[in-house]
C-alpha cells in the first residue's frame, strides 16, 4: 500500500475483493485498488502506466466519489478459516453500485477507510454549500494554533469532552460517525467507581451503583485498569482470540468456540472458565454470550460481553452456567513515553457464577472475578517476553462450535438470539451511529470579526440571539401521541423534556478555543413521541391522519419530526415532533430545513446520553456527539409546512449491534436525546439545540400498530 506519486492518484495497492455468490458462500479475489479525486477504481492486475489507471486500461469495476458516499466498518468475516476486516464503499443514492473490500491485516483496512473518507470529505465541500470560502487544512490548522486560548469549559464538561484538545493534531480520526463513539473517560466516570485494591501492577475498582433489578446473586460490577506497551490494534486482535494462544496471557480460559457470526461485529460465543477455587468441590462454569466490539474514532477498541441464550449452545453436562450481566475490554491509546507505545487497557465484569458457592461463600464469587480480571496483567506480560514479529500478524481464528449445523437450523438460530423481539439483522449493511466531527476541520475563520476574549462574552451573544429568536408562547392543545409525557422522577414508559443545560454544544469562541456552553433553551418545543410498531419499516409517518405534524399545519406552525427506526423482525419507530411559530430567514436551522440532503447529512446531529442504566448500556451508546447523515442511511420528507427526518438505524451493523445489547434491558434504562443543526462557520455559532428529550424505562409493548395514509 502507498500513497502515489501521481497527482490523480491519492491512494493505490493490493486489497482483497470480498464478496458473496448467490448460493451464499463467500468469496475473495487479491485486486489492486486505485483511489483518485473522484474515483475508486480496482484491477486484476497493477497498472503499470498512468495511462493503465487513467483510461488506458479498463478497470474490473468503479465507483463514482462524492458527498453522498460512504464507507461502512462491515467488521470482521470469515472465510475458509481466514478472518478479514471488510469495508463496503457505496453511493447512498445509488446503494446498487458498491465495492466491497478487505484485508486481513487491520491496519491495511484503516488505512483505506482513513483515505477514502478523506476523499469524501472533499467531494461534499460542507462550508461551500453555504456560499462561503473553504480554508485547506493547513490553513485551518494554523489558524486555529493561532488563535487558541485555554478554557476552563472542557474540564467542567459534564461528559468530558476534555480529549477534544488532545486530538486537534488526529483530524483523520474525527469523522465521529459510529454509535455509541464514547471516550473511555465518558464510560468510566469517576463518581461511578472506588479503587478497591492494586495487585500485580494493576488497579482494581468496584461500581458504586447499586442497581434494583438484578439477582441478588449477581456481582457488583468490577474492573481492572492496566497499562500494555503495545499498539490498540496488537492488543484487540489478541483480546479477539479464542485460540490455543489465549493460554498464554487469560488464566481464566480453558476453551472457546464461535456459536453464529451474527455479522461482522457481533458473535454468539462459547467459554469455559478454568476457575481455581477449590475445583475439587466445585463445579466448572461456562458462558454462552454475545460479543459485540466497535473501533472508535481516537483508535481506541470496545469489545463488549453480554449473556444470551441460544438454542444450538444449550447447557452442557457437568458444567454450571454462568451470567454476565455485562463485560467487556476498553482498549484506548496512550501517549507514547520515551518512544514506547503505550495502551491503557480496562477490562470490566458483572458476573453471577450460579450455583451453591455464590450462596454459601461470598468469597468465592469475588475471587474467582479478581481471577478474570488478572487477564490485563496477562496481556501486559505477554507483549513485554514477545518479540515485534511474534505479535500477531493476522485476525486470529476460533473454532466453529456449529459447523455441523445445517443453514436453515442456523437461520432458526439467529432469530433465537433476540429475546426482545428486535433482531440484529445481518443481511442489512450499511454504516454506524455516533461520529461526529466535534473538532472538525472545515472551521472557516473569520477575516474580520474580532475574536472574543472569554466564555462570558459567547455567552452574552448566545444570550442576544435567543432575543432576538424566541418567540411567543405556543398553544399546546390538541397535540397529542401515543406514548404519555409524565414529568416525575419515577415515572415509566413515558418521556419528558430533557433540560437543554445538561448538553454542551460549540460556543461563540469555539473556532479559537474549542470551548463548549450548556445549551440552554432550544429553538423548538416538542409537544408528542408516538412509538410504533409493524412488520414493516414505518416511513413518512407525518403523513398519519390526525399526528402532531398535520396539528401543527392547522395552527399554522412549522413542525419537525424525527422518525428513529428500530429494524427487527418487528419493526419500530420512535417518533418526535418539534414545532416552532416560524423559521427564521437565513438563519442555521431555515437552511438546514430548505437544504439538500448532502447539506443535511453534513449538520444533523444527536447527542445521547443515559442517564440511569448499567455499565455496558453507557458503555455502547455512549455520550459523544454523533453527525448521523454520515452514519446511518436518512431519508429528508419536505412538506409544505414540515421537515420529516426518516433515521434508518437498522442501516449500520455497528448500531445493529448497540441495539442488540440495549434493547434487551430497555425496560431499564432512562436515555436523554438533543437534537441540533451542527454550526461549522463563527456566523453560525453558538450551537442551538433543535430540541431535547428524556425517555424514561420504555415497554416494548406499549407501542402500537399505526394507520398510515396512503
Amino acid at each position: 500500500m502507498s500513497s502515489s506519486s501521481s497527482s490523480s492518484v491519492v491512494y493505490e495497492g493490493w486489497m482483497i475483493r470480498y464478496g458473496r455468490r448467490k448460493i451464499g458462500r463467500s468469496f475473495v479475489h487479491t485486486r489492486y485498488f486505485v483511489l483518485e479525486p473522484r474515483m475508486l477504481s480496482y484491477y486484476k492486475r497493477k497498472p503499470q502506466h498512468k495511462a493503465d489507471k487513467v483510461g488506458g486500461k479498463l478497470p474490473i469495476k468503479s465507483l463514482h466519489i462524492d458527498g453522498n458516499c460512504r464507507v461502512e466498518d462491515r467488521g470482521l468475516k470469515m472465510h475458509h478459516g481466514h478472518m478479514l476486516y471488510v469495508l463496503c464503499v457505496y453511493n447512498k443514492r445509488e446503494k446498487h453500485n458498491r465495492i466491497t473490500m478487505a484485508a486481513f491485516n487491520i491496519q491495511e483496512a484503516l488505512i483505506w477507510k482513513e483515505k477514502i473518507e478523506m476523499v469524501i470529505d472533499q467531494r461534499q465541500g460542507v462550508a461551500l454549500s453555504d456560499g462561503n470560502k473553504a480554508f485547506s487544512t493547513s490553513q485551518q490548522e494554523a489558524s486555529l494554533e493561532n488563535g487558541r486560548k485555554s478554557s476552563s469549559s472542557d474540564h467542567e464538561s459534564q461528559y468530558s469532552h476534555e480529549e477534544e484538545d488532545e486530538e486537534e493534531n488526529q483530524r483523520s480520526l474525527l469523522r465521529r460517525t459510529t454509535i455509541g463513539n464514547g471516550s473511555p473517560d465518558q464510560v468510566f466516570s469517576r463518581g461511578h467507581w472506588r479503587l478497591v485494591r492494586c495487585q500485580n501492577g494493576l488497579r482494581i475498582f468496584e461500581e458504586l451503583q447499586d442497581v434494583d433489578y438484578l439477582a441478588r446473586s449477581c456481582s457488583r460490577a468490577m474492573k481492572a485498569v492496566g497499562v500494555v506497551e503495545a499498539s490498540c490494534e496488537a492488543i484487540f486482535q489478541l483480546v479477539m482470540s479464542m485460540d490455543t494462544s489465549r493460554f498464554e496471557w487469560d488464566c481464566s480460559f480453558q476453551y472457546g468456540s464461535l456459536v453464529e457470526e451474527v455479522d461482522g461485529h457481533t458473535a454468539i460465543l462459547y467459554h469455559r472458565l478454568q476457575l481455581d477455587w477449590f475445583p475439587m468441590f466445585v463445579w466448572p462454569r461456562d458462558l454462552c454470550y454475545v460479543r459485540y466490539w466497535r473501533r472508535n474514532d481516537d483508535g481506541s477498541y470496545v469489545v463488549l460481553f453480554q449473556s444470551r441464550e441460544h438454542q444450538n449452545c444449550g447447557p452442557q453436562p457437568g458444567f454450571v452456567r454462568a451470567h454476565i450481566e455485562s463485560g467487556g475490554f476498553n482498549i484506548s491509546p496512550l501517549k507514547s513515553r520515551n518512544g514506547r507505545i503505550r495502551t491503557q487497557v480496562q477490562h470490566l465484569m458483572q458476573i453471577d457464577l450460579k450455583g451453591w458457592g455464590v450462596g454459601y461463600v461470598p468469597s468465592f464469587q469475588q475471587h474467582c472475578l479478581l481471577h478474570m480480571l488478572n487477564s490485563v496483567a496477562g496481556l501486559r506480560e505477554w507483549f513485554s517476553q514477545s518479540d515485534e514479529s511474534q505479535v500477531l500478524p493476522r485476525i486470529p481464528v476460533m473454532v466453529n462450535m456449529t459447523q455441523s449445523v445445517s443453514s436453515k437450523k442456523g437461520r432458526k438460530a439467529q432469530e433465537s438470539t433476540t429475546q426482545t423481539g428486535i433482531q440484529m439483522d445481518p443481511s442489512r449493511h450499511s454504516t454506524v451511529l455516533e461520529e461526529e466531527s466535534d473538532e472538525d476541520d472545515e472551521f472557516l475563520i473569520p477575516e474580520s470579526e474580532p475574536e472574543p476574549s472569554n466564555l462570558e462574552d459567547a455567552a452574552d451573544v448566545r444570550k442576544s440571539g435567543r432575543n432576538e429568536e424566541d418567540s411567543d408562547l405556543i398553544d399546546l392543545s390538541g397535540f397529542s401521541g401515543n406514548l404519555r409525557r409524565d414529568d416525575r422522577d419515577s415515572s415509566r414508559d413515558c418521556w419528558r423534556m430533557s433540560d437543554g443545560n445538561n448538553f454542551r454544544v460549540r460556543s461563540k469562541n469555539f473556532v479559537y478555543d474549542k470551548s463548549k456552553i450548556p445549551a440552554g433553551k432550544p429553538l423548538m418545543e416538542l409537544v408528542a413521541v408516538d412509538w410504533f410498531k409493524d412488520a414493516k419499516r414505518m416511513d413518512h409517518v407525518a403523513r398519519r391522519k390526525g399526528c402532531a405534524v398535520q396539528v401543527a399545519a392547522e395552527k399554522g406552525l412549522f413542525a419537525l419530526a424525527i422518525n428513529l427506526q428500530v429494524p427487527g423482525t418487528t419493526n419500530y419507530s420512535m417518533v418526535f415532533y418539534f414545532v416552532t411559530k416560524k423559521l427564521i430567514p437565513n438563519s442555521l436551522l431555515q437552511r438546514f430545513v430548505d437544504g439538500d440532503d448532502e447539506f443535511r447529512n453534513s449538520r444533523f446531529k444527536l447527542i445521547p446520553s443515559v442517564p440511569k442504566g448499567s455499565w455496558i448500556v453507557r458503555q455502547s451508546v455512549g455520550s459523544t456527539p454523533c453527525l448521523l447523515g454520515k452514519a446511518v442511511d436518512i431519508t429528508y420528507i419536505r412538506g409544505s409546512n414540515y421537515l420529516e427526518i426518516d433515521v434508518d438505524i437498522g442501516s449500520s451493523t455497528v448500531a445493529n449491534g448497540v441495539l442488540g445489547l440495549v434493547c434487551g434491558v430497555i425496560t431499564t434504562l432512562v436515555v436523554d436525546m438533543a437534537f441540533l443543526v451542527q454550526a461549522n462557520t463563527y456566523d453560525e455559532l453558538p450551537e442551538r439545540l433543535i430540541g431535547a428529550v428524556r425517555m424514561s424505562h420504555i415497554e416494548l409493548s406499549s407501542a402500537i400498530v399505526p394507520v398510515l395514509e396512503d
